[in-house]
């Protein structure tokens, strides 16, 4: 039984906070301002064909406002509701390192230095991590933990070139070797459900990443958003969304088949309700969640592991 799992039979990321901080933190949302190289025509147009025009920031702040101000606004809101003293800054729209340097160093350092702030989480592509940008999080890192959250989505080239990623394998391992040999924490974005993936290949994906000295990942269910590419193959009838006991299904045999010391940073989605188009199911996250850690406990497989209640 891993010790931090808290009632839950995977490693949580809520776990993993408490652990290290010893109480409840949360994340707040922040957009530094910045686009993407697969947006302004550095490596493509357009961006990926899932990525809504706010650039998966949609629930971000405001990026008219400077990062401190977008930080107390969070901060307010979540307080109305809660009882929270502290606060991961995550920097979550477009590519959060796609940037000068000098830029970067102004608003990371802006965010840490808040007294609520007790880490970073900084969203980017692994094409967007010269040395001097890696050297700065090195250096942000000795103040407070940053974890670097990079989007592979996927392991596999074809699906790669579908989805309009921008960057080869190649790429990303030499990204998650130069935060790697910096100590920093290295998070993971993939996507369950790709058009044309068959439930061994995004087990592939699983198998590829336990093998890379990552720290945690996200399972992120394919959702459909309005006005993007992947819309328009949707809508032609080029593929179906998954239902949700397959996707249940699907997160189940990616936790059997995950490395335990992984912290599950995410394990499903709720798009924005305003621009979700399919699959609806997925808007509603408690059920979906209770639905996954029911079925967990009757799978034979799990039987071993924790579910203490909290």
């Amino acid at each position: 039984m891993h010790p931090s799992w808290r009632g839950k039979p995977y490693y949580s990321l809520d776990a993993m906070l408490r652990q290290r901080f010893g109480e409840k933190i949360y994340k707040i949302t922040l957009n530094g301002g910045m686009t993407c190289p697969n947006r302004d025509g550095t490596v493509g147009r357009g961006g990926c064909i899932f990525c809504s025009a706010g650039g998966s920031g949609d629930f971000a702040g405001d990026a008219a406002m400077a990062i401190p101000e977008q930080i107390e606004e969070q901060i307010r809101a979540i307080r109305q509701k809660r009882p929270v003293r502290r606060f991961i800054a995550y920097f979550q729209a477009y590519t959060n390192t796609y940037a000068p340097v000098g830029y970067l160093e102004k608003i990371f350092w802006e965010a840490l230095r808040h007294p609520d702030v007790a880490g970073l989480s900084i969203g980017t592509r692994p094409d967007c991590l010269p040395e001097e940008t890696l050297d700065l999080l090195a250096d942000l890192n000795r103040e407070k933990p940053v974890w670097v959250e990079l989007g592979l989505q996927t392991v596999h080239a074809r699906t790669a070139r579908y989805i309009r990623r921008g960057y080869d394998l190649v790429c990303f391992e030499q990204a998650v070797a130069g935060l790697h040999s910096r100590g920093l924490e290295i998070v993971v974005h993939t996507i369950l459900g790709l058009p044309g993936e068959s439930k061994a290949d995004m087990l592939e994906t699983v198998a590829y990443l336990n093998r890379q000295p990552i720290q945690g990942i996200k399972l992120q269910l394919l959702h459909i958003l309005k006005d993007t590419d992947l819309a328009a193959d949707h809508q032609a009838g080029k593929f179906t969304v998954l239902s949700r006991e397959a996707y249940l299904d699907l997160v189940v045999s990616c936790l059997e088949h995950l490395s335990p010391e992984i912290v599950v940073h995410r394990i499903t989605g709720d798009g924005p309700k305003t621009l979700l188009i399919a699959p609806l199911w997925s808007s509603r996250k408690r059920e979906v969640l209770n639905a996954l850690h029911h079925k967990m406990k009757m799978e034979d497989t799990w039987q071993g592991r924790c579910f203490v209640s909290d």
